[in-house]
């Protein structure tokens, strides 16, 4: 599943009869743009290709825990809502969404998902509000859903630095820090799946359209 540059190309300018300077149209809103958390766990060995352009030939299983921490659509608030996309690659998605969340937000997410996330949106053979469970740690992140589970740990760098990854080839990723799994498990009716010490990362995703 290819990650998108959402972008539009804006401005005019307008020439009277008689020699003026020229305006430049201010660009328009868009339509919706967002900042979320992203943390996730997948099968691929450290680092994960994918995330560098070049997918995974085999087969990669994935689980993906999105928190939208600022944005809007259409001038709703997305701010706060949080779900979890466990997937295989190319083959299909699980979309949890978590439970607490108002009839707004909620709205705002199903309108949210072909937009921003058409991937994972058209190969999804669920969507399904369940109970969100996010536990942050000061070198660990673990979220849990029903059928899906991650803990992932901070892979140290030079000097127990964490390992900051930049200019990965994507508009949407930002301040990519590298982990492993201590945990990545699913259990559902398309596939089951426990892996340990495979790739693991907490990014930064900024988007609109």
């Amino acid at each position: 599943m290819k990650r998108r540059d959402f972008s539009k190309l804006l401005g005019a300018a307008a020439v009277a009869p008689v020699l003026r300077p020229m305006r430049v149209l201010a660009e328009q809103p868009r339509a919706w743009s967002f900042v979320a958390d992203v943390s996730e766990c997948c099968s691929c060995e450290i680092p994960c290709s994918c995330n560098f352009g070049r997918p995974e030939q085999t087969f990669c299983h994935g689980t993906r825990l999105i928190q939208i921490r600022e944005g809007q659509l259409d001038g709703a608030n997305l701010a706060g809502i949080n779900f979890v996309v466990t997937f295989y690659m190319g083959r299909w998605t699980r979309i949890y969404i978590d439970d607490s969340l108002d009839a707004s937000h909620s709205a705002a997410l199903d309108r949210l998902l072909p937009l921003a996330f058409g991937g994972f949106d058209r190969g999804a053979r669920l969507k399904e509000r369940v109970p969100l469970t996010i536990s942050p740690g000061r070198d660990t992140y673990s979220f849990s859903v029903p059928e899906s589970t991650v803990e992932m740990k901070l892979m140290p760098g030079l000097n127990g630095e964490p390992i900051r990854i930049t200019g990965l080839p994507s508009t949407a990723y930002h301040e990519y820090i590298q982990y492993e799994s201590v945990v990545h498990t699913h259990n559902g009716p398309d596939e089951t799946w426990s892996h340990v010490g495979t790739n693991g990362f907490r990014s930064v995703m900024r988007a609109s359209g």
